[in-house]
């Protein structure tokens, strides 16, 4: 089954596209943080800090090298499930490999909205999971995933827009909810894929609203600053 976005799925049956959806959401849902800290730190995240599973409350509670993990692992969420249904694309007559790793990533594969919403799936996922009685973290790490899944620049431009935010205010959670709001525009500037960037903003609205409570101790000048190492929720 062709379609007039340059893509194409192998047979006419419309069950392995809603079977990817649902990989695509179970893949987010890991919670990698809550398994980490049980793995290696024998404590739950969520009994930690601001109870949050992502990489933040990770780095507060673990340290450095915690930190780092979940972050990486979450991040890698949200490639893979972006790139699942590329073994199901051509690119220039050339299949995708498995995940979409050498198209999406080091060719940089050009990005589509079926691609753009496996990502916002899995970054859903992480912030209800049903492993977790539909809570979970704020999808900040998982939506960087999504975003170098479809373009290494958009990815390479949310990080830039993060530290540069970050850098004078030291507001990690301030820093997440500007470059989220920037990358659909990041992104329509790369591939000028309208639809793929309005579900990469609807991912955005996410994560903005998986951080109200940050916003209102921004406002009320409560909200904690990234010192020696450490993160706010």
């Amino acid at each position: 089954m062709n379609s007039d976005f340059g893509f194409s799925f192998p047979n006419q049956d419309v069950v392995p596209s809603l079977a990817y959806l649902a990989i695509a959401f179970l893949v987010g849902s890991i919670p990698f943080g809550v398994i980490v800290g049980r793995l290696f730190y024998k404590t739950d995240l969520r009994q930690s800090g601001s109870g949050n599973i992502g990489a933040a409350n990770a780095l507060r509670s673990y340290g450095v090298v915690g930190g780092i993990l979940v972050l990486v692992l979450d991040a890698v969420k949200g490639l893979a499930a972006a790139d699942l249904i590329w073994p199901y694309f051509t690119y220039m007559g050339t299949a995708g490999t498995f995940f979409g790793v050498y198209v999406a990533v080091v060719m940089d594969g050009k990005g589509s909205w079926p691609q753009a919403l496996l990502g916002f799936l899995a970054v859903l996922g992480h912030c209800y999971s049903p492993w977790l009685k539909f809570k979970g973290g704020k999808g900040v790490a998982t939506f960087l995933g999504m975003l170098f899944a479809q373009s290494w620049a958009a990815g390479l431009g949310f990080v830039i827009v993060w530290l540069a935010v970050v850098a004078p205010s030291r507001y990690a959670s301030l820093g997440s909810m500007i470059a989220s709001a920037l990358a659909p525009l990041m992104l329509w500037l790369v591939w000028h894929d309208s639809l793929a960037s309005a579900i990469t903003a609807l991912a955005a609205l996410l994560i903005v609203w998986k951080h109200r409570e940050n916003i209102v101790r921004l406002r009320e000048g409560r909200e904690n600053k990234i010192t020696f190492g450490k993160a706010s929720a």
